[in-house]
């Protein structure tokens, strides 16, 4: 059976605990919470960090503090986010990935208005700086695309070999100011891709479930998690982030494939733990 990576992004940087009481704050919270959903069948953790306002922060130390938490529990591949504070640094946002070496990190391959009063910025020498760290390190970017003229940025990088290919690539899709989350969208950014790409997708707030069964249908890898959506079904919240990823296992499984386990994901994503 083909395997399919459920990604889970527990936290992100904007979702509070008054949105969803179970959203992980804590680097112990999300420890915990990791370890569940890898218990559920998730292969990939997404990992953001949050101060002790619960505001998102790129402290180094926090995300030392929770790898070493998840490392306790489990195997599970760590992607570690580089954009967890929109006042952040150039230094700050790579700081932690050079520190703790992770198998994957975020890479948003280009600058957009989030919403209509914010500047989510990734200038052209970032974008440049992060790739040649990442490949410095060893770090796999994970090239989250939340318009096509992001995954024209990403090839254009891929030329200059400022990152490797094939890639892996995630498509965003809802976030304010990106591409809408609608079916036909999906379908226009995966016909984009060379065939040597590997890609995942997910649909923010109530664009979730249509977008994770879109994915599935079309082959790709799925993302779920509170960082994207806090309700498990209209007017529900969800009691954690497992449950969302033991629905999508149940439906990966429906379509005739297998949950891949993190030896898969390496294995799939020719990541640095993957066994020789």
């Amino acid at each position: 059976m083909s395997r399919t990576i459920i990604t889970v992004a527990t936290t992100g940087a904007f979702p509070t605990k008054e949105h969803n009481p179970a959203v992980p704050l804590t680097p112990r919270e999300i420890a915990d919470d990791v370890f569940e959903c890898w218990q559920a069948g998730a292969a990939i953790a997404h990992l953001h960090m949050r101060d002790a306002q619960g505001k998102g922060t790129m402290d180094k130390a926090r995300f030392v503090e929770t790898v070493g938490r998840i490392r306790e529990k489990c195997d599970i591949v760590l992607n570690l986010t580089t954009s967890g504070d929109l006042a952040a640094t150039d230094e700050t946002r790579m700081a932690h990935i050079i520190e703790i070496e992770p198998e994957l990190a975020s890479y948003d391959a280009g600058t957009m208005n989030w919403g209509h009063s914010t500047l989510f910025v990734n200038h052209p020498l970032f974008l440049e700086k992060l790739g040649r760290t990442m490949v410095e390190h060893g770090i796999r970017p994970e090239i989250e695309v939340f318009d096509a003229g992001m995954y024209y940025n990403a090839a254009y990088y891929m030329k200059q070999g400022v990152i490797k290919a094939p890639g892996w690539f995630q498509f965003v899709l809802g976030a304010p100011g990106g591409t809408a989350a609608t079916v036909e969208n999906l379908v226009y950014l995966k016909s984009l891709l060379p065939p040597d790409a590997i890609w995942s997708a997910f649909g923010i707030g109530a664009a979730h479930l249509p977008i994770l069964f879109a994915t599935i249908g079309l082959g790709g890898h799925v993302r779920v998690g509170m960082e994207d959506n806090v309700f498990y079904a209209k007017g529900r919240l969800a009691a954690n982030n497992a449950e969302f990823v033991a629905r999508a296992a149940r439906l990966i499984r429906e379509a005739n494939n297998e949950p891949a386990t993190p030896a898969d994901a390496r294995s799939i994503l020719s990541l640095k733990g993957a066994a020789s």
